[in-house]
């Protein structure tokens, strides 16, 4: 499964793992791919720099990345206090009354309140890629398009290539003008934010417009070797992948509380996703549970801008964590959750993915000398 990207970034495989858990990210390194940890989850410049001090020790020398989210489209700036101002009472009034009817209760005395996400605003974002910095990282990615010109310049000045990821063609392009090493091309199927193109119609189109400028990785409904196998054909250097990481048990080592989280998406089908801007403000794909379907209906406000409407469903997703309800779980996920039957360790899906591409080439192989 070896190609030319795993000697541009010292690894074994061509697979890519974002995920907002260091213990994940750590595991996927140690199996040969390059594990990536998001920091949208950091607001504390402090705690990120910690969390990477851990990543450095626990990663056997292997290298890894890192996943920022700087908005083309730069979000209005201020602390958490000042920007909840900002959000209209119909809001939280719907928030209130609809965690009621699905009969949420309140977060139990002491229980930790993590504020909402401030990670996509560009000042902390910054914030974040300069701690990065810091570490032995070997790769920055940008999960909302192209970092400013001067963010990638200080990237490269520190020897750290520098991905972004596109949805469109025309936004490929772009990213390479302005001094992109990589492009994920990522497709509809996609957790998280993503566009409007399938990846079997994007893939190809990306790495035609990009030409021999920039390695181009595939992104979006990829969570088996042949669906890699797939991707390499189409003209990709290798694979990003993403949730299918979540049902993992290393996750909940990060992540103790996911555990209902994890019911949810063993339990969930392809079809169990929706896109939508109730996450973050701007289109992202999600679990299908009651909560997105209330959301949905008739009566329901329209979803602030990036980053007022995480600020107002923050505390909204801490007290469904701690409910522990898989019916109302809030979690980014793409379509290809429908193949995440079982928890399972990292290593092993790592195997599966290099095994799996091994045996689907060697069809096509047996194809071709048929």
């Amino acid at each position: 499964m070896r190609t030319a990207l795993c000697d541009t970034l010292g690894i074994d495989v061509p697979i890519i793992g974002f995920t907002p858990s260091e213990h994940v990210a750590a595991a996927i390194s140690r199996a040969g791919g390059l594990g990536v940890l998001g920091c949208v989850r950091f607001n504390d410049a402090e705690e990120l720099d910690k969390v990477l001090g851990w990543m450095d020790s626990n990663t056997d020398g292997k290298p890894y990345g890192v996943d920022v989210v700087m908005p083309s489209k730069i979000p209005a700036e201020g602390a958490p206090a000042d920007l909840t101002k900002l959000i209209p009472d119909e809001h939280k009034t719907f928030v209130e009354r609809t965690l009621t009817e699905l009969g949420v209760p309140e977060l139990p005395a002491g229980t930790d309140e993590r504020e909402g996400v401030l990670g996509w605003l560009h000042s902390v974002a910054r914030s974040h890629v300069e701690v990065a910095l810091e570490h032995p990282i070997r790769l920055i990615a940008n999960a909302l398009g192209s970092p400013p010109v001067d963010v990638i310049e200080q990237a490269h000045d520190h020897g750290v290539p520098v991905a972004a990821l596109a949805g469109k063609a025309e936004h490929a392009v772009r990213h390479v003008d302005n001094g992109v090493d990589f492009v994920v091309a990522q497709g509809y199927e996609a957790g998280g934010h993503t566009g409007e193109i399938a990846s079997m119609v994007l893939l190809p189109e990306i790495v035609d417009a990009v030409g021999d400028r920039a390695p181009v990785l595939a992104a979006g409904g990829i969570g088996s070797g042949r669906q890699a196998a797939a991707a390499l054909a189409l003209g990709a250097a290798g694979v990003w992948t993403g949730s299918i990481w979540l049902a993992t048990r290393e996750y909940l080592e990060t992540m103790p509380e996911s555990e209902a989280m994890q019911q949810a998406l063993v339990a969930a089908g392809s079809s169990d996703t929706v896109r939508t801007r109730i996450y973050t403000g701007k289109p992202a794909r999600l679990l299908k549970t009651r909560w997105t379907e209330a959301w949905a209906q008739p009566g329901a406000p329209e979803p602030l801008p990036m980053p007022l409407q995480n600020l107002l469903v923050a505390p909204a997703h801490n007290r469904i964590h701690a409910a522990a309800d898989p019916s109302v779980v809030s979690m980014p996920v793409g379509q290809i959750v429908g193949r995440l039957t079982e928890i399972r360790g990292v290593t092993d899906i790592v195997a599966e993915l290099a095994g799996g591409f091994r045996t689907a080439v060697d069809r096509l192989v047996a194809i071709k000398d048929a």
